[in-house]
C-alpha cells in the first residue's frame, strides 16, 4: 500500500525517481540510458488479469476484515464483544493462573489487544491507512507500532539509498542501519523486513483465524522477558510488549540483613525497613537510610583543608578535595623565584628558566643562569608568519613576528578567480555557490564555497501526510517522519476516548459507547427517548405530539414533526457545470394537521347522520339530491343536499313544458314549466311548396286548424309549374300537387324533308301529322346537283395545270446547276477539284 503522499513525490514536487537519478550510476548527463523493450501482447495481456486479479482478492479480503467493519445492530455488536472477551480470555489465561487471577500486569498489553479489535485504531503511520487482519504486516520491536509489510520495506528501502547517496563516496557499497519511522529505532541491513511472521516471529504467513488475534500463530510467545530474568513469557502469540515476569523466587532484601523470602520475579526488589551502617566514601559517618541498594553520598557538613593545605572551609563530606584558587607562591629550588601556579598538591615543579635557552628567533643555544635574560643574536629571524608560506625578514627580535605584507596572486576559495593582493589577506570573491545543499532542496548561495556546503539550516516546513502538521526538523532530504502526534477521537457524549495518529481521525469512525445519549432535546419534548450515545445527529423524534389543536379541545396525535425533512424548491439550474446551492432537503416545523376526531351530524336535507371529522364540525351535505318540492308544482329539487337561506334557496325550476302538444304541432311549448295551458302555437312552420322551388313560411297554428283543400293552397307558390312534360315542353299550370297532365297545348312547326314547305300544328297533334315534298322541291334538288357537278370538274383542271408549272421550274434548276458544275470543272486546281469533288458527289446524288 503506497500513500497519496508518498506517490506523488518527495518534497515540493520532487518525485523519488528524480531523486535517485542524482546518484544513480550512469544517470547523469554523460549516462546513456536504453529504452526498454516494448512486452509482447500476450505479456501484457497475461499481466493485466494478474493484476486485476490481485485487485479483485483485495477487495474481497477488505470486505471480510474486521477491522474496517460497517455499523452492526445492538445485537451483533453484543455478540462480537462477548466474542473479543473470549479470544483476550484465552489469551490471558497462562499468565492469570500464575498470578492467582491478578491482570494488573497485562494493562499495557491488554490495549494493544484491544486496538486490534477497535476499528480504526490501528494505522500505519507510513500510509495513513488501517491496518486490517487479513493485511501482511510488520512490529517494531522498541514501539510495537503495526505497519503494513509492504510500506516498511519501501520505508527501509528509501532510508538506505537516502542515507548512503549522501554519505557514500562508492554510492552503494556501504551498509546502512535504516530507522523506525515511529520511535526511530535503528536496526541493522540485515533486518530488513522481507517475510510476514507472526508476532513471536515462530510461524511465517500466519492464517487469519477469527478465533485468534490477528496475525498471531495461537502458540505459547516464549520471548526472554525484560528486564532479563531468565524467564520467558507465557501468554499466547501477542502484540505489544511482553507483561511483567510473574514468576515467584526467594530473594534477599536489599541490604542483605534480612532472610530470603519468595517475591514475584518482575518485583523482587524488597526492603526490610532497618537502617543501613554502612561506611561512606568520607570515611567519617556510616549510611541512616533504611534498607536499599547503593547508599548515596554523605549529606553532612565538615571542615576540609583544600589541596595547598592554605585554607579551611565548611563542604560536604561527598566532595573533600578542593582548590582555593591562590597562587601557591613557594620558592623554586633555584632561590630566585616562586611557584605561580595555582593552588596544587605535591613538590613545585622547577624554575622553567634553568633549562637550556634560545635567543628569540632560536638559532643560538646559551646556558645562562636564570637571573639573566638571552639577548637576540642579531641574524635574520626566518620564522614562519601566520600565512604559513613566507619566513620574517627582520633581525633576531623578541615577540611575536609581524604580519605578512607580500604581494602574491591569490586564488579564490571556489578557483574561479585569481587576483593579486598581500599574502595575510584572504581572498574571497562575490559568485554565490549554485549547488544544492544536503538536503536536495535549497541553493548553498554562500559567498566563494569551495565545495563543502554546510548542511541546510532551515526548517522543513512541508506538510506531513496526517495533513494538520508542518515538518518541525531541519530541511532534510526524502521523506518525512510521520507526525508523532495523537488525537483523540470521542463519542457524541465525551465518555469513550479513542487515540489514533495523527490524520486519521477524519476517516476513523466514533468508538463505541454505551453510555445513554446526552443531546437536549430539539424539539418541544422536554425528553428525548432513551437510546443510547451515538455519533451523528439523533434520530427524528417518534413521541406523540399531544400538543393542543386551535378550534377544539383536543390534542395532536400524530408523530412529533418539530423538525421533518422536507424537500426544498430549489431554482432550476442553467447547465450541469452549476451546482445546486442550497441542500434537496432541509428540516422544518410543520402544522400539526386538522383534528380527525369524528362528531356525529346531520346533513343539511336531514337524509342521514354520519361522522364528521372535528376540523370540519357543522352540517354538511351528503351528496343526495335535495327533494324539496318546486313552485311549478311539478318537479322537485334536484340539487346537491344544500342548506336552504335566504340567499341559498333551491333551485328554480328550468324544465319545459311537458304537457301534450295540439294534434299536428311538432313545436315544445314555449313557456317553462307551469300550472295553467299552454298558449296557442305562433311559431311559423317553414315548408316547400308542390314544385318544391320555393320555401313558405306558414303560422303553426293556421296550419293545424286547416281543412285538405286550405293546405292545398296554402303550400302552393301560385307560379309556373317547373316540371316537363313528355314532349319536352314546361307544364302550364300553376304550382300544384301530383302529376302533370300529359296534354301539351303548345304550337310546334312541322318542315317537309327539304324544309321549304312548313306548317304550324299543337304539339299533342304534331306526331301524328308528317308534310311531303312537292314538285317544285323535286326541281330545285336536280338544280343543285348539276351545280355540284360543275364546280368538281372546274377544281381538277386546276390541279393538272399546277403539276404542269411544277414540272417545268425543276427542269430549269437542273440546267442551272449542271452549267455551274461544267464551270467549276474547267478552272481546275486543288480547291476546284475538292469542289469538283464534291460536285461530282452532288450530282451522282
Amino acid at each position: 500500500m503506497e500513500p497519496v503522499w508518498r506517490q506523488q513525490g518527495r518534497g515540493r514536487g520532487r518525485s523519488q525517481e528524480a531523486q535517485g537519478a542524482r546518484f544513480r550510476p550512469g544517470g547523469g548527463r554523460g549516462g546513456r540510458t536504453e529504452a526498454p523493450h516494448s512486452a509482447a501482447p500476450l505479456d501484457k495481456f497475461e499481466e493485466i488479469r494478474k493484476s486485476n486479479q490481485a485487485a479483485a482478492q483485495r477487495l474481497v479480503e477488505s470486505h471480510v476484515s474486521s477491522s474496517s467493519s460497517d455499523d452492526e445492530d445492538d445485537d451483533d455488536r453484543e455478540c462480537q464483544d462477548g466474542k473479543r472477551g473470549q479470544i483476550l480470555a484465552s489469551t490471558f489465561t497462562t499468565y492469570t493462573n500464575q498470578t492467582g487471577g491478578d491482570a494488573t500486569g497485562l494493562a499495557r498489553t491488554g490495549q494493544y489487544l484491544s486496538d486490534l479489535f477497535q476499528s480504526g485504531a490501528l494505522t500505519c503511520l507510513i500510509c495513513i491507512a488501517s491496518v486490517k487482519r487479513t493485511q501482511q504486516v510488520w512490529s517494531c520491536c522498541s514501539c510495537f507500532s503495526l505497519f503494513h509489510l509492504p510500506c516498511i520495506q519501501k520505508w527501509a528501502k528509501d532510508s538506505v539509498f537516502l542515507v548512503s547517496s549522501v554519505t557514500d563516496d562508492d554510492f552503494g557499497q556501504k551498509q546502512h542501519p535504516w530507522p523506525c519511522p515511529k520511535c526511530r529505532a535503528e536496526y541493522p541491513p540485515s533486518a530488513k523486513p522481507n517475510r510476514y511472521m507472526c508476532y513471536c516471529g515462530k510461524l511465517q504467513d500466519p492464517p487469519a483465524d477469527p478465533w485468534l488475534v490477528p496475525h498471531s500463530c495461537g502458540s505459547v510467545c516464549q520471548k526472554e522477558l525484560k528486564p532479563t530474568c531468565g524467564h520467558t513469557c507465557l501468554l499466547l502469540c501477542h502484540p505489544g510488549p511482553c507483561p511483567p515476569c510473574p514468576k515467584m523466587v526467594s530473594v534477599a532484601c536489599m541490604c542483605g540483613k534480612a532472610k530470603p523470602l519468595p517475591r514475584r520475579c518482575s518485583n523482587k526488589a524488597w526492603s526490610c525497613q532497618q537502617q543501613c551502617g554502612k561506611l561512606l566514601p568520607c570515611r567519617q559517618h556510616t549510611c541512616s537510610q533504611t534498607c536499599h541498594t547503593e547508599c548515596r553520598p554523605c549529606p553532612r557538613v565538615s571542615v576540609q583543608s583544600c589541596v595547598c593545605g592554605q585554607q579551611k572551609a565548611e563542604r560536604p563530606c561527598s566532595s573533600p578535595q578542593w582548590n582555593c584558587q591562590q597562587v601557591c607562591g613557594s620558592p623554586l629550588p633555584c632561590g630566585n623565584h616562586t611557584c605561580e601556579e595555582v593552588c596544587h598538591d605535591g613538590v613545585c615543579p622547577p624554575c622553567p628558566r634553568s633549562v637550556s635557552r634560545t635567543c628569540p628567533c632560536g638559532k643560538t643555544k646559551s646556558c645562562l643562569p636564570c637571573t639573566e635574560e638571552v639577548m637576540p643574536c642579531g641574524d635574520t629571524c626566518d620564522r614562519r608568519l601566520s600565512c604559513l608560506k613566507h619566513t620574517c625578514s627582520m633581525r633576531c627580535h623578541r615577540g611575536s613576528c609581524e604580519t605578512c605584507r607580500q604581494e602574491v596572486e591569490k586564488e579564490c576559495r571556489c578557483g574561479k578567480h585569481r587576483k593579486l593582493m598581500p599574502c595575510h589577506k584572504e581572498y574571497l570573491c562575490d559568485s554565490k555557490c549554485p549547488k544544492t545543499r544536503s538536503c536536495q532542496r535549497h541553493q548553498c548561495r554562500r559567498k566563494c564555497c569551495p565545495g563543502n556546503c554546510p548542511p541546510c539550516d532551515q526548517s522543513c516546513g512541508r506538510t506531513l501526510g496526517c495533513r494538520n502538521h508542518k515538518c518541525p526538523s531541519v530541511c532534510h532530504q526524502g521523506s518525512c517522519y510521520p507526525c508523532p502526534e495523537n488525537v483523540d477521537v470521542r463519542c457524541s457524549c465525551g465518555s469513550t476516548v479513542l487515540v489514533v495518529p495523527c490524520g486519521r481521525e477524519r476517516s476513523t469512525k466514533p468508538p463505541r459507547c454505551k453510555e445513554p445519549c446526552r443531546c437536549p432535546p430539539s424539539c418541544h419534548h422536554p425528553t428525548r427517548e432513551a437510546h443510547r450515545c451515538h455519533p451523528g445527529p439523533c434520530a427524528p423524534c417518534r413521541q406523540p405530539c399531544l400538543l393542543p389543536l386551535a378550534g377544539c379541545s383536543h390534542t395532536c396525535p400524530q408523530a412529533c414533526h418539530d423538525l421533518v425533512l422536507v424537500r426544498s424548491q430549489q431554482v432550476q439550474l442553467a447547465g450541469p457545470w452549476e451546482q445546486p446551492t442550497e441542500p434537496a432537503f432541509v428540516q422544518k416545523a410543520l402544522p400539526c394537521p386538522p383534528c380527525q376526531v369524528p362528531i356525529p351530524t346531520s346533513c343539511f336535507g336531514e337524509h342521514e347522520v354520519s361522522p364528521v371529522p372535528c376540523h370540519r364540525q357543522g352540517r354538511f351535505s351528503c351528496g343526495r339530491p335535495c327533494g324539496r318540492p318546486l313552485t311549478c308544482g311539478n318537479h322537485t329539487c334536484s340539487r346537491e343536499c344544500h342548506l336552504v337561506t335566504d340567499g341559498n334557496k333551491c333551485e328554480v325550476c328550468e324544465e319545459g313544458c311537458s304537457k301534450p302538444r295540439p294534434p299536428g304541432c311538432p313545436h315544445p311549448c314555449p313557456r317553462s314549466c307551469h300550472r295553467d295551458d299552454c298558449p296557442p302555437c305562433s311559431q311559423m312552420i317553414r315548408q316547400r311548396c308542390h314544385c318544391k322551388i320555393s320555401i313558405l313560411y306558414v303560422e303553426c297554428m293556421i296550419l293545424t286548424a286547416a281543412d285538405d283543400q286550405t293546405k292545398v293552397k296554402l303550400s302552393s307558390c301560385n307560379n309556373q309549374c317547373p316540371k316537363e312534360l313528355s314532349c319536352g315542353h314546361r307544364c302550364k299550370q300553376v304550382c300544384h300537387p301530383g302529376e302533370c297532365e300529359d296534354r301539351c297545348q303548345q304550337k310546334v312547326k312541322l318542315r317537309c324533308p327539304c324544309r321549304r314547305i312548313k306548317k304550324e300544328l299543337q304539339c299533342c297533334v304534331s306526331a301524328q301529322c308528317v308534310v311531303q315534298c312537292d314538285d317544285t322541291c323535286r326541281d330545285q334538288q336536280r338544280r343543285v346537283s348539276h351545280m355540284k357537278e360543275a364546280e368538281q370538274r372546274a377544281a381538277q383542271e386546276e390541279e393538272q395545270k399546277k403539276l404542269q408549272r411544277i414540272q417545268t421550274d425543276c427542269r430549269f434548276s437542273l440546267q442551272e446547276e449542271l452549267e455551274a458544275f461544267e464551270k467549276r470543272q474547267q478552272r481546275g486546281g486543288r480547291r476546284g477539284k475538292k469542289r469538283g469533288r464534291r460536285g461530282d458527289a452532288d450530282g451522282e446524288q
